[in-house]
């Protein structure tokens, strides 16, 4: 059979699979069954007889646990159904995050009051007014000064949906063909006149699509987040969106050059794995911290200039529901730029607290924030805790760790150095590649469990797993290569020799890619042009004018005929069969 039949035959066959009904149930139950310890026995248990309200609410405790076996069977049970979208529950997971939403607005409206007459306020007094001037001018340093020029450059769209534009329709190309919403508050900032000198050939297509649109704001919708509550975010207005991840970008070269890299995760993950051993360093994790943030704290931490930039460019008002509200916090998850700014203010506060207590130098070192996942010094806890209360920030103590071997930092989880992440089981088994991925997160999670090879205690349910699909379709792939097919170390795959000399294997796996649609539109070539860089220039001189505001004009929609152009569709994904080298095989081991 020819490859490319045969890779035809394989995609029928993904596509017509179905799941068979009660293959998740099996699965939750052989996972269960072979963690065997009284926590898995427990929520086994709660699950099957359709205990689901009170599965739900299991909390883990490291402190109940002696040893880091113990506890990683324990913890890797509970954490198992923790996010599985299927249970049987008693409330609304919109109405409960929304409620939480509002009691952290009306917590932003009681900060705002006291901030507004700090001199007055009970909290304000002792070492607390020592470390908020401290806090100002340690931001005020790390910030420093910005050009204007700075804050044009940095823009982007993101990947996220927009106010005037739904998620799957979210590329930059659509964005800059449709995007016309913005605050007045931000179009104060920034009249046309100034869009026309920094981006002329974007404000040119403005002005010819009903550039500016007034919105009000933003607008609050719930999003996915565990098995207990959704996630409440706000949708912000296209162009303010824009600015918004200028800001964001800002912020983040600013903490880069005090040792705090946005951009990835594992600095955090050492540090939690450090604390895990030594226990000198706590992994601190806030409750709601994008909610928490009240405008007068903002106000009163940022230096003038940066606040006035950051408050014309966020949304004051949003939309919950059919009301129109005021907001008492600053910005939202959702804005461009609220994780760069949360790990700003953490990120000092805990820096100054370590500072004051002249903890050792080698401890200072350790103090770094990832938006709300903070990790500071042991010694630090009492004094940081009492600045979080002085700002209207609250302390989530379930996923704080400080007095046992336990730490846990940007999906990173050690009991006295044992690395205890776990598998998460988030929907139900439907699909082809739900099964692979499932499959998969099991292998790994035995693979994490052995020094050398695969914990063979795993080793039923991943086969069940791989007994589901037919045979045709079990491709076998080494790790790394994602899920495209069936992790297996060596001996499982036999996979054959690359021909015609070349050193390595081939191995056939499948590979998600974009479905895309052609755009021939303005917008297409103003995505290209920004990111083909340099992104901005201050001084267009006339010629560079002229020939944008040409090449802008071929692309109009009078000129039919064009190019075709691919633009992926956000989320929209399809399969495709590849055959990949492996120059040398990721072996997990074997089971044992």
């Amino acid at each position: 059979m020819s490859s490319k039949k045969y890779g035809s035959n394989l995609l029928k066959g993904v596509r017509s699979f179905r799941v068979p009904s009660e293959v998740t149930s099996q699965v939750i139950s052989s996972f269960l069954e072979s963690l065997d310890c009284p926590r898995s026995l427990m929520v086994d248990m709660l699950y099957r007889y359709g205990e689901h309200e009170q599965l739900s609410e299991i909390e883990f405790d490291p402190k109940h646990y002696p040893d880091g076996l113990a506890c990683r069977d324990a913890y890797a049970a509970t954490k198992f159904l923790s996010k599985f979208k299927d249970l049987t529950l008693n409330h609304d997971l919109d109405e409960v995050a929304i409620e939480k939403f509002e009691k952290f607005e009306l917590l932003c409206k009681q900060t705002n009051g006291r901030f507004r007459d700090l001199a007055r306020d009970p909290l304000f007094k002792g070492r607390a007014v020592w470390l908020h001037n401290a806090v100002t001018r340690k931001i005020a340093q790390i910030l420093g000064d910005y050009s204007p020029q700075e804050f044009f450059e940095m823009p982007d769209w993101g990947p996220g949906a927009s106010s005037r534009i739904k998620r799957r329709f979210a590329s930059a190309a659509n964005k800059f063909q449709c995007e016309t919403g913005i605050t007045r508050e931000l179009h104060s900032l920034l009249p046309i006149g100034l869009l026309n000198e920094v981006y002329p050939q974007w404000a040119y297509h403005l002005s010819r699509i009903g550039f500016p649109e007034y919105e009000i704001g933003n607008k609050v919708i719930t999003v996915p987040k565990d098995s207990k509550a959704n996630r409440v975010i706000a949708v912000e207005p296209g162009i303010n969106l824009w600015f918004q991840k200028s800001i964001g970008v800002m912020i983040g070269n600013r903490l880069r050059r005090y040792g705090v890299d946005l951009r990835y995760q594992e600095h955090n993950q050492q540090l939690a794995r450090l604390g895990s051993l030594n226990r000198r360093l706590a992994t601190i994790d806030m409750s709601s911290a994008s909610d928490s943030i009240a405008s007068s704290v903002v106000e009163a931490l940022l230096p003038p200039r940066w606040f006035q930039l950051l408050d014309s460019c966020r949304s004051h008002y949003g939309r919950l529901g059919t009301r129109v509200m005021k907001w008492e916090k600053f910005s939202s998850m959702g804005n461009g730029f609220t994780f760069q700014l949360e790990s700003l203010v953490f990120y000092a506060v805990s820096l100054c607290c370590a500072e004051y207590l002249h903890v050792d130098s080698s401890d200072i070192r350790g103090v770094s924030a990832y938006g709300d996942d903070i990790i500071i010094p042991v010694t630090c806890l009492d004094l940081f805790s009492e600045m979080m209360s002085f700002y209207g920030f609250r302390i989530n103590e379930s996923k704080s760790h400080y007095d046992s071997p336990f730490r846990e930092s940007c999906g990173a989880h050690y009991f006295e150095g044992l690395d205890l992440k776990p598998v998460y089981l988030k929907d139900k088994l439907s699909s082809f590649l739900s099964v692979v991925r499932a499959a998969n997160a099991i292998r790994r999670f035995a693979r994490r469990r052995q020094f050398y090879g695969c914990d063979a205690r795993f080793r039923d349910v991943f086969d069940h797993l791989i007994q589901r699909i037919p045979s045709a379709l079990r491709l076998r792939i080494p790790d790394g290569y994602g899920d495209g097919g069936f992790i297996s170390n060596f001996d499982e795959a036999t996979p054959a020799k690359a021909a015609s000399g070349i050193e390595g294997y081939r191995v056939r796996n499948l590979v998600e890619v974009s479905l895309t649609y052609q755009e021939e539109r303005t917008g297409y070539l103003l995505a290209r042009l920004w990111s083909a860089g340099p992104p901005v220039e201050m001084d267009f001189n006339e010629q560079s004018r002229t020939r944008l505001k040409a090449i802008a004009s071929l692309t109009s929609l009078d000129r039919p005929g064009l190019g075709r152009n691919s633009v992926p569709l956000i989320g929209r994904k399809k399969l495709k069969v590849a055959n990949s080298l492996v120059q040398q095989w990721c072996d997990l081991g074997p089971w044992i």
